[in-house]
């Protein structure tokens, strides 16, 4: 294993140190620990996060770091092949990527086409790479730097770091917010408000996880609920989608902050189509909280001008359980499309499951219930 602490100092000692990126469980202790103690941008998306390295790269002639996931790829895909590669602007950055649904290595669904084809899809951008798992260590890494990386970020080329599971040892600061109501408490109280013919749209991470498990816990059965597991930020799009297309059917989309802020396009979208039968639920504890918890900047944003702004007719904020109890009949009650922010803890419960039925039987069960089999 390798101590994120050493790889940190050594990229500082080689002028590279500029991070920048979208959060990862696997990349926590790394994340955690330039957050903590370098100059850290948090983006919005991936693709946001290499457009800002290489505004970094043009100011100062180092190299950028960018953080992510393998999920981000495919954000990052148009600026690395129309803005940063050798042959369009040969902006040098070098990336940290966690590398889940790595073949041989058990993972959830929803990372594993992701997972096969991560080296591949390096290659075909023209990213060199090293692969660091649980047996590498420092000096490995800083011998890839020394003989291979450093002249290829000299002519302008990118290189990347693929972090397999284990392979950094832990670091992690605390994380904390000033919210009593936890978000599996608001997504239980907004779904005891529904009735058996609203839809919902869930959003990627724990949301879903815990709406699943209270399913299961009142035996209610998950056709109700679209789980997007993976696709994060899309979450919306989709429930607008749905919404347009069974204008008699309330079609609900629990979001997260995180998950809005990375395709916020999509608000706007919403706002200009209008469907009447739109509700969206904005869990906000303004972090990334399913992949380790560092911070959004959704604190720092007017919520309620931000979306009425962007046609939504009302929106609706929720601080605590007694709040929301008293806004969700105000908020269900009215045309949409319609926005209720809850401001919820960092946290989930360390025994929190994960859905039990494939991605297949989700989508199948969905379909089956919207059109009233």
């Amino acid at each position: 294993m390798i101590d994120v602490k050493d790889f940190v100092n050594y990229l500082k000692e080689i002028d590279i140190d500029f991070f920048c990126g979208v959060p990862d469980s696997q990349l926590s202790s790394f994340c955690d620990y330039v957050e903590e103690n370098e100059s850290n941008i948090i983006a919005a998306n991936e693709g946001n996060a290499v457009a800002i390295a290489s505004g970094y790269h043009l100011s100062t002639n180092n190299f950028p770091v960018v953080y992510l996931q393998n999920s981000g790829l495919g954000n990052i895909v148009n600026p690395v092949t129309s803005l940063t590669h050798k042959k369009v602007y040969s902006i040098p950055i070098v990336y940290v990527i966690g590398w889940r649904g790595q073949p041989g290595v058990h993972d959830e669904p929803q990372h594993k086409k992701q997972g096969e084809i991560t080296l591949d899809l390096l290659e075909l951008l023209d990213i060199s790479y090293v692969v660091i798992d649980k047996d590498s260590t420092f000096d490995d890494l800083k011998n890839t730097f020394q003989n291979e990386f450093s002249d290829k970020l000299g002519n302008g080329e990118s290189v990347a770091v693929v972090v397999s599971k284990g392979a950094f040892e832990k670091y992690k600061i605390p994380k904390s917010n000033k919210n009593t109501l936890t978000r599996e408490k608001a997504i239980q109280t907004v779904s005891d408000y529904l009735n058996d013919d609203d839809m919902i749209v869930s959003t990627t991470g724990k949301s879903s996880r815990e709406l699943f498990e209270y399913r299961e816990a009142k035996n209610q059965g998950h056709g109700n609920d679209f789980l997007t597991v993976g696709s994060m930020g899309h979450s919306s799009s989709i429930a607008l989608g749905i919404a347009l297309n069974n204008p008699s059917k309330r079609i609900f989309c629990f979001d997260g902050d995180g998950a809005v802020l990375m395709h916020m396009g999509a608000l706007a979208l919403v706002g200009s189509k209008s469907p009447e039968n739109f509700y969206h639920v904005m869990f906000n504890n303004s972090a990334h909280e399913s992949v380790g918890g560092l911070p959004t900047i959704m604190a720092d944003i007017d919520v309620t001008e931000l979306l009425i702004s962007c046609g939504y007719q009302k929106v609706f904020n929720a601080g605590n359980l007694e709040e929301l109890r008293d806004v969700l009949p105000k908020f269900i009650e009215s045309k949409g499309p319609v926005f209720l922010n809850v401001d919820v803890d960092i946290s989930s419960r360390a025994d929190l499951g994960r859905p039990t039925t494939t991605p297949i039987e989700n989508k199948d069960d969905f379909m089956k219930k919207l059109q009233g089999e």
